[in-house]
Protein backbone atom coordinates (compact mmCIF):
# COMPACT_ATOMS: atom_id res chain seq x y z
CA UNK A 1 0.00 0.00 0.00
CA UNK A 2 1.05 3.14 -1.07
CA UNK A 3 1.14 6.30 1.77
CA UNK A 4 2.40 8.90 -0.65
CA UNK A 5 0.04 12.09 -0.51
CA UNK A 6 -1.66 12.95 -4.18
CA UNK A 7 -1.24 16.37 -5.64
CA UNK A 8 -4.31 17.88 -3.94
CA UNK A 9 -3.28 16.98 -0.40
CA UNK A 10 0.46 18.30 -1.39
CA UNK A 11 -1.40 21.57 -2.29
CA UNK A 12 -3.61 21.64 1.23
CA UNK A 13 -0.40 21.15 3.21
CA UNK A 14 1.76 23.82 1.04
CA UNK A 15 -1.36 25.97 1.73
CA UNK A 16 -1.70 25.42 5.62
CA UNK A 17 2.13 25.92 5.60
CA UNK A 18 2.57 29.14 3.87
CA UNK A 19 -0.51 30.48 5.68
CA UNK A 20 1.17 29.36 9.41
CA UNK A 21 4.42 30.34 8.16
CA UNK A 22 3.08 33.76 7.94
CA UNK A 23 0.53 34.21 10.76
CA UNK A 24 3.31 34.49 13.88
CA UNK A 25 1.87 31.19 15.72
CA UNK A 26 5.05 31.65 18.28
CA UNK A 27 3.26 34.77 19.25
CA UNK A 28 -0.14 33.41 19.29
CA UNK A 29 1.04 30.27 21.74
CA UNK A 30 2.71 33.01 23.99
CA UNK A 31 -0.03 35.04 24.56
CA UNK A 32 -2.65 31.90 24.78
CA UNK A 33 0.09 30.92 27.61
CA UNK A 34 0.02 34.26 29.11
CA UNK A 35 -4.23 34.32 29.34
CA UNK A 36 -4.86 36.36 25.78
CA UNK A 37 -6.50 33.97 23.47
CA UNK A 38 -7.28 36.46 20.81
CA UNK A 39 -4.15 36.17 18.99
CA UNK A 40 -4.94 32.47 18.60
CA UNK A 41 -8.41 32.47 18.00
CA UNK A 42 -7.77 34.69 15.00
CA UNK A 43 -5.05 31.87 13.66
CA UNK A 44 -8.38 29.42 14.51
CA UNK A 45 -10.57 31.04 12.22
CA UNK A 46 -8.06 31.31 9.83
CA UNK A 47 -7.52 27.65 10.35
CA UNK A 48 -11.35 26.76 10.19
CA UNK A 49 -11.64 28.98 6.64
CA UNK A 50 -9.03 26.67 5.20
CA UNK A 51 -11.34 23.63 6.11
CA UNK A 52 -9.69 22.14 8.48
CA UNK A 53 -12.13 21.07 10.84
CA UNK A 54 -14.44 20.65 8.22
CA UNK A 55 -12.25 17.46 7.57
CA UNK A 56 -13.45 15.68 10.61
CA UNK A 57 -17.44 16.96 9.89
CA UNK A 58 -20.16 15.02 7.22
CA UNK A 59 -21.16 16.93 4.37
CA UNK A 60 -24.70 16.85 5.62
CA UNK A 61 -23.46 19.25 8.86
CA UNK A 62 -21.44 22.06 6.62
CA UNK A 63 -18.58 19.57 6.45
CA UNK A 64 -16.42 17.85 3.57
CA UNK A 65 -15.63 14.56 5.56
CA UNK A 66 -14.81 12.44 6.94
CA UNK A 67 -11.31 12.69 5.71
CA UNK A 68 -9.48 11.14 8.08
CA UNK A 69 -6.27 11.19 5.94
CA UNK A 70 -6.54 14.54 4.88
CA UNK A 71 -7.12 15.42 8.64
CA UNK A 72 -3.33 13.80 9.36
CA UNK A 73 -1.84 15.52 6.91
CA UNK A 74 -3.47 18.99 8.68
CA UNK A 75 -2.48 18.10 11.81
CA UNK A 76 1.50 17.80 10.78
CA UNK A 77 1.64 20.99 9.99
CA UNK A 78 -0.68 21.93 12.93
CA UNK A 79 2.45 20.69 14.84
CA UNK A 80 4.82 22.08 13.19
CA UNK A 81 3.47 25.71 13.58
CA UNK A 82 2.89 24.69 17.66
CA UNK A 83 -0.74 25.71 17.17
CA UNK A 84 -2.37 26.66 20.32
CA UNK A 85 -5.83 25.77 21.67
CA UNK A 86 -7.95 22.49 21.48
CA UNK A 87 -7.62 21.56 17.83
CA UNK A 88 -7.34 17.88 18.96
CA UNK A 89 -10.80 17.82 21.24
CA UNK A 90 -12.37 20.16 18.74
CA UNK A 91 -11.93 17.33 16.04
CA UNK A 92 -12.92 14.45 18.37
CA UNK A 93 -15.96 16.64 19.83
CA UNK A 94 -16.91 16.49 15.83
CA UNK A 95 -16.34 12.84 15.64
CA UNK A 96 -18.28 11.68 18.57
CA UNK A 97 -21.14 14.45 17.54
CA UNK A 98 -20.91 12.84 13.89
CA UNK A 99 -21.10 9.21 15.02
CA UNK A 100 -23.96 10.17 17.30
CA UNK A 101 -25.81 10.99 14.38
CA UNK A 102 -24.97 8.00 12.11
CA UNK A 103 -26.13 5.59 14.85
CA UNK A 104 -29.98 7.57 14.91
CA UNK A 105 -29.35 10.41 16.98
CA UNK A 106 -28.82 13.41 15.30
CA UNK A 107 -30.02 16.41 17.32
CA UNK A 108 -26.70 17.48 19.18
CA UNK A 109 -24.98 16.94 15.78
CA UNK A 110 -27.60 19.65 14.25
CA UNK A 111 -26.81 21.71 17.10
CA UNK A 112 -22.83 22.01 17.37
CA UNK A 113 -21.29 20.22 14.10
CA UNK A 114 -21.70 23.46 11.60
CA UNK A 115 -20.31 25.95 14.06
CA UNK A 116 -17.37 23.77 14.49
CA UNK A 117 -17.26 23.08 11.14
CA UNK A 118 -17.07 27.09 10.37
CA UNK A 119 -15.15 27.91 12.79
CA UNK A 120 -17.54 30.18 14.90
CA UNK A 121 -17.48 27.36 17.65
CA UNK A 122 -14.87 25.65 19.21
CA UNK A 123 -15.13 22.33 21.69
CA UNK A 124 -13.74 20.23 24.66
CA UNK A 125 -14.36 16.78 24.79
CA UNK A 126 -14.13 14.68 28.06
CA UNK A 127 -14.30 11.26 27.63
CA UNK A 128 -14.21 9.57 31.19
CA UNK A 129 -12.79 5.76 30.93
CA UNK A 130 -12.68 5.90 27.37
CA UNK A 131 -8.73 6.48 27.17
CA UNK A 132 -6.09 3.74 26.79
CA UNK A 133 -4.19 3.48 30.18
CA UNK A 134 -2.04 1.11 31.50
CA UNK A 135 -2.79 -1.75 33.49
CA UNK A 136 -3.46 -0.98 36.73
CA UNK A 137 -3.78 2.85 36.40
CA UNK A 138 -6.57 4.44 38.44
CA UNK A 139 -5.88 4.19 42.65
CA UNK A 140 -10.12 3.41 43.16
CA UNK A 141 -9.95 0.71 40.31
CA UNK A 142 -12.64 2.96 38.30
CA UNK A 143 -12.19 4.72 35.12
CA UNK A 144 -9.75 7.65 35.80
CA UNK A 145 -11.47 10.72 34.81
CA UNK A 146 -9.24 13.22 32.41
CA UNK A 147 -8.88 16.91 32.24
CA UNK A 148 -10.48 18.94 29.91
CA UNK A 149 -8.18 20.64 27.55
CA UNK A 150 -8.92 24.82 27.54
CA UNK A 151 -11.94 24.25 29.09
CA UNK A 152 -11.81 28.03 30.48
CA UNK A 153 -11.53 29.35 26.40
CA UNK A 154 -13.86 26.72 24.91
CA UNK A 155 -17.78 27.13 23.69
CA UNK A 156 -18.64 24.24 24.20
CA UNK A 157 -17.49 21.41 27.13
CA UNK A 158 -18.53 18.15 26.04
CA UNK A 159 -18.30 14.92 28.51
CA UNK A 160 -19.44 11.39 28.35
CA UNK A 161 -20.03 9.71 31.50
CA UNK A 162 -21.56 5.96 31.82
CA UNK A 163 -23.05 6.21 28.34
CA UNK A 164 -24.03 9.55 29.27
CA UNK A 165 -23.49 12.92 26.95
CA UNK A 166 -23.58 15.91 28.95
CA UNK A 167 -22.65 19.83 28.16
CA UNK A 168 -20.64 21.00 31.04
CA UNK A 169 -22.25 24.10 32.82
CA UNK A 170 -18.63 24.81 33.97
CA UNK A 171 -14.76 23.95 34.57
CA UNK A 172 -12.79 23.44 37.78
CA UNK A 173 -9.72 25.54 38.73
CA UNK A 174 -7.26 25.23 35.65
CA UNK A 175 -4.20 23.93 35.40
CA UNK A 176 -1.06 24.62 33.04
CA UNK A 177 0.48 21.22 31.67
CA UNK A 178 4.41 20.88 31.09
CA UNK A 179 3.49 23.00 28.14
CA UNK A 180 1.92 26.66 29.27
CA UNK A 181 -0.36 26.96 26.15
CA UNK A 182 -2.31 23.79 27.76
CA UNK A 183 -4.72 24.78 30.89
CA UNK A 184 -6.23 22.05 31.98
CA UNK A 185 -9.21 21.54 33.95
CA UNK A 186 -11.71 19.11 34.71
CA UNK A 187 -15.48 19.47 33.65
CA UNK A 188 -18.01 20.61 36.23
CA UNK A 189 -20.82 17.91 37.20
CA UNK A 190 -23.95 18.18 35.63
CA UNK A 191 -25.23 20.46 32.81
CA UNK A 192 -27.31 19.20 30.10
CA UNK A 193 -28.37 16.03 29.00
CA UNK A 194 -27.56 15.87 25.01
CA UNK A 195 -27.78 12.33 24.22
CA UNK A 196 -27.49 8.78 26.12
CA UNK A 197 -28.14 4.97 25.69
CA UNK A 198 -25.20 2.91 24.21
CA UNK A 199 -24.90 5.00 21.31
CA UNK A 200 -23.05 7.58 23.34
CA UNK A 201 -20.28 4.97 24.44
CA UNK A 202 -19.72 4.05 20.50
CA UNK A 203 -19.50 7.40 19.71
CA UNK A 204 -17.15 8.32 22.69
CA UNK A 205 -15.05 5.40 20.94
CA UNK A 206 -14.85 6.91 18.07
CA UNK A 207 -14.17 10.32 19.28
CA UNK A 208 -11.30 8.80 21.16
CA UNK A 209 -9.95 7.27 17.61
CA UNK A 210 -9.93 10.56 15.91
CA UNK A 211 -8.27 12.47 18.82
CA UNK A 212 -5.60 10.23 18.62
CA UNK A 213 -4.98 10.31 14.85
CA UNK A 214 -5.01 13.77 15.48
CA UNK A 215 -2.46 13.81 18.08
CA UNK A 216 -0.15 11.40 16.63
CA UNK A 217 0.31 13.53 13.55
CA UNK A 218 0.82 16.64 16.04
CA UNK A 219 3.40 14.72 17.45
CA UNK A 220 5.53 14.04 14.37
CA UNK A 221 4.59 17.78 13.36
CA UNK A 222 6.78 18.63 16.91
CA UNK A 223 9.47 16.20 15.96
CA UNK A 224 10.07 17.13 12.34
CA UNK A 225 10.12 20.78 13.22
CA UNK A 226 12.52 19.90 16.45
CA UNK A 227 14.92 17.78 14.27
CA UNK A 228 15.34 20.89 11.50
CA UNK A 229 15.41 23.55 13.68
CA UNK A 230 18.73 21.31 15.65
CA UNK A 231 20.14 20.39 12.14
CA UNK A 232 20.86 24.28 11.38
CA UNK A 233 21.76 24.70 14.76
CA UNK A 234 24.33 22.33 15.11
CA UNK A 235 25.65 23.38 11.39
CA UNK A 236 25.90 27.11 12.85
CA UNK A 237 27.43 26.25 16.39
CA UNK A 238 31.49 26.05 16.85
CA UNK A 239 33.28 23.83 18.89
CA UNK A 240 37.52 23.48 18.91
CA UNK A 241 37.03 25.88 15.63
CA UNK A 242 34.74 23.10 13.97
CA UNK A 243 30.78 23.01 13.52
CA UNK A 244 29.34 20.41 16.11
CA UNK A 245 27.58 18.75 13.49
CA UNK A 246 30.28 17.29 11.74
CA UNK A 247 31.04 15.28 14.81
CA UNK A 248 30.05 12.01 14.43
CA UNK A 249 28.28 11.61 18.16
CA UNK A 250 26.00 14.40 16.73
CA UNK A 251 25.78 12.79 13.34
CA UNK A 252 24.32 9.57 14.65
CA UNK A 253 22.13 11.31 17.14
CA UNK A 254 20.45 13.32 14.43
CA UNK A 255 20.36 10.13 12.41
CA UNK A 256 18.58 8.11 14.96
CA UNK A 257 16.31 11.46 15.60
CA UNK A 258 15.60 11.31 12.09
CA UNK A 259 15.07 7.66 11.33
CA UNK A 260 12.45 7.70 14.57
CA UNK A 261 10.58 10.38 12.90
CA UNK A 262 10.45 8.42 9.49
CA UNK A 263 9.55 5.27 10.78
CA UNK A 264 6.63 6.63 12.58
CA UNK A 265 5.13 8.82 9.24
CA UNK A 266 3.91 5.51 7.32
CA UNK A 267 2.49 3.64 10.70
CA UNK A 268 0.74 6.99 11.10
CA UNK A 269 -0.94 7.40 7.72
CA UNK A 270 -1.39 3.55 7.82
CA UNK A 271 -3.82 4.10 10.61
CA UNK A 272 -5.66 7.45 8.97
CA UNK A 273 -6.40 4.52 6.09
CA UNK A 274 -7.58 1.91 8.45
CA UNK A 275 -8.93 3.86 12.02
CA UNK A 276 -8.76 0.78 13.63
CA UNK A 277 -8.01 0.73 17.27
CA UNK A 278 -4.80 -1.13 17.17
CA UNK A 279 -3.12 0.37 14.15
CA UNK A 280 -4.01 3.94 16.00
CA UNK A 281 -2.33 2.55 19.10
CA UNK A 282 0.78 1.76 17.54
CA UNK A 283 0.71 5.14 15.60
CA UNK A 284 0.62 7.19 18.94
CA UNK A 285 2.80 5.35 20.30
CA UNK A 286 5.47 5.59 17.70
CA UNK A 287 4.89 8.84 16.87
CA UNK A 288 4.83 10.30 20.47
CA UNK A 289 8.19 8.63 21.23
CA UNK A 290 9.57 9.67 18.12
CA UNK A 291 8.59 13.46 19.22
CA UNK A 292 9.53 13.35 22.75
CA UNK A 293 13.38 11.38 21.43
CA UNK A 294 13.36 14.85 19.13
CA UNK A 295 12.96 17.34 21.66
CA UNK A 296 15.50 15.28 24.22
CA UNK A 297 18.03 15.51 21.38
CA UNK A 298 17.06 19.19 20.24
CA UNK A 299 17.56 20.45 24.08
CA UNK A 300 21.23 18.31 24.17
CA UNK A 301 22.42 19.61 21.34
CA UNK A 302 21.18 23.31 21.45
CA UNK A 303 23.04 23.63 25.30
CA UNK A 304 22.29 25.65 27.58
CA UNK A 305 20.30 28.41 24.90
CA UNK A 306 17.78 24.97 24.77
CA UNK A 307 16.90 26.30 27.79
CA UNK A 308 15.69 29.63 27.39
CA UNK A 309 12.55 30.71 27.17
CA UNK A 310 13.28 33.71 24.54
CA UNK A 311 14.30 31.18 22.18
CA UNK A 312 11.00 29.52 20.34
CA UNK A 313 12.68 26.26 20.41
CA UNK A 314 11.21 26.17 24.01
CA UNK A 315 7.54 26.43 22.24
CA UNK A 316 8.15 22.85 20.53
CA UNK A 317 9.94 21.21 23.14
CA UNK A 318 7.26 21.98 25.69
CA UNK A 319 4.78 20.24 23.08
CA UNK A 320 6.63 17.19 22.82
CA UNK A 321 5.79 14.87 26.45
CA UNK A 322 2.57 16.34 26.86
CA UNK A 323 1.17 15.52 23.33
CA UNK A 324 2.93 11.87 23.84
CA UNK A 325 0.59 11.21 26.55
CA UNK A 326 -1.79 12.81 25.77
CA UNK A 327 -5.35 11.12 24.35
CA UNK A 328 -3.11 7.42 25.29
CA UNK A 329 0.13 7.14 26.97
CA UNK A 330 2.44 4.93 25.76
CA UNK A 331 1.88 2.35 28.36
CA UNK A 332 -2.12 2.60 27.56
CA UNK A 333 -0.97 2.42 23.92
CA UNK A 334 1.13 -0.82 24.04
CA UNK A 335 -1.24 -2.67 26.17
CA UNK A 336 -3.89 -1.49 23.43
CA UNK A 337 -1.81 -2.96 20.67
CA UNK A 338 -1.18 -6.32 22.15
CA UNK A 339 -5.12 -6.91 23.34
CA UNK A 340 -5.46 -5.91 19.42
CA UNK A 341 -2.91 -8.51 18.32
CA UNK A 342 -4.10 -11.49 20.93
Amino acid sequence: MSFLPTDEQRAFVRSLDAMLGSADTPAAVRAWAAGDPGPGRALWRRLAEAGVFALAVPEEYEGVGPLPVELAHAFVELGRHAVPGPVVETVAAAALLAELARLGDPAPAKRLLPGLASGGSTATVALAGALPAAPGAGTDGGPVVPYALDADRADAVLVVRDEELWLAPGHGPVRVSADPARRLARPAPGGELLASGPAVAAAARNALRWAMLATAAQSLGVGLVLLDRTVVYARQRTQFGTPVGAFQAVKHRLADTLLGLEFARPLLFGAAVTLADGDLAAAKLTTGEAGYAAARAALQLHGAVGYTEELDLALWLRKARPLRDAWGDPAGCRALVLDDGS
